[in-house]
């Protein structure tokens, strides 16, 4: 592998913190329901549920994302143009050529899946083919085929599915607690029941909103990495940030965009949400574009 993914694989240790602390947070709404249930085995059940949910993620999350964005796979005769230039860059990087994809959109994006560089895809919206020149298209490229050299689409992948998880069974444990708690609560007349209620409140709130703050933690991480990769790879880091600068200004919206696989792409799909403040900043899927840029300039290549 090139030695602009030597760094990123220090990285990717560093990140899969992240991803523990996921699986901690579901082991702890378990742990939650077994202790007011009295019955491990509720929390065994969310342990095997956990490791099921990563496997399931890893050999079916990439699938699952390409037809919930309405992503065509398209062959080299149905664009020379494009296999070419990521032919090209493959070879640079020392990848193998990944599936392309095409999204009938007229918002200019692009996003990269896959559990490995064996099994990736890179999937770009009609609108980039159409309103990007070849070195901003090649930067884009460049920038998704870093996600897949620097190794961060099982995470994110997996991230997606572990984050509505935990939202889900928050939610459950918090309709089961709250209808069936009082009525415990009465009858055995101790304070117990309301510690366990309010345990229960704080997982509803708590859990999803944690979970969802690791997730756009990582998106953000990985987008840094993903562009000064990128540049990298092209030698051209000018072509992604004018690539960056018109996916910024262009307000056109992603109809198939959905909360979930927001972070994926190369731009949040949700235009006019990227807002300044460092509230807006923690709850974003996406470091602002102006930073982002900035970095890409102030790079000495």
């Amino acid at each position: 592998m090139p030695t602009i993914y030597t760094q990123a694989e220090s990285n990717v240790r560093k990140t899969y913190f992240y991803l523990f602390s996921f699986l901690l947070l579901i082991i702890a709404v378990g742990w939650a329901f077994s202790f007011y249930y009295n019955n491990s085995t509720i929390l065994w059940f969310f342990v095997g549920f956990s490791l099921f949910l990563n496997f399931f993620s890893y050999f079916f999350s990439d699938k699952i994302i390409l037809l919930a964005n309405q992503a065509h796979p398209i062959k080299k005769e149905d664009n020379p143009e494009l296999y070419r230039l990521v032919e090209n860059l493959c070879i640079a990087a020392g990848l193998p050529l990944p599936q392309i994809y095409i999204i009938n959109e007229v918002q200019p994006n692009a996003f990269a899946t896959g559990r490995d560089a064996n099994h990736a895809a890179v999937a770009v919206t009609r609108g980039l083919l159409e309103k990007l020149d070849r070195a901003e298209l090649e930067g884009v490229i460049a920038h998704e085929l870093s996600h897949i050299g620097n190794k961060d689409m099982l995470l994110q992948t997996i991230v997606v599915a572990l984050v509505g998880v935990i939202a889900i069974l928050s939610d459950i444990f918090y309709r089961m607690s709250w209808r069936s708690g009082f009525r415990r609560r009465e009858e055995r007349n101790n304070d117990m029941g309301v510690v366990l209620a309010l345990i229960s409140l704080f997982l509803l709130v708590l859990a999803p909103i944690s979970a969802n703050l690791l997730k756009l933690a990582i998106s953000r991480k990985r987008e840094f990495l993903a562009d000064a990769s990128g540049a990298l790879l092209t030698r051209y880091p000018e072509g992604l940030a004018l690539a960056l600068e018109k996916i910024g200004s262009d307000q056109t919206p992603l109809r198939v965009a959905n909360n979930s696989t927001a972070h994926l792409f190369i731009s949040n799909p949700f235009k006019g949400q990227e807002a300044m403040n460092w509230v807006s900043k923690l709850f974003s899927t996406h470091p602002p574009i102006e930073e982002r840029i900035k970095a890409l300039r102030e790079m000495d290549i």
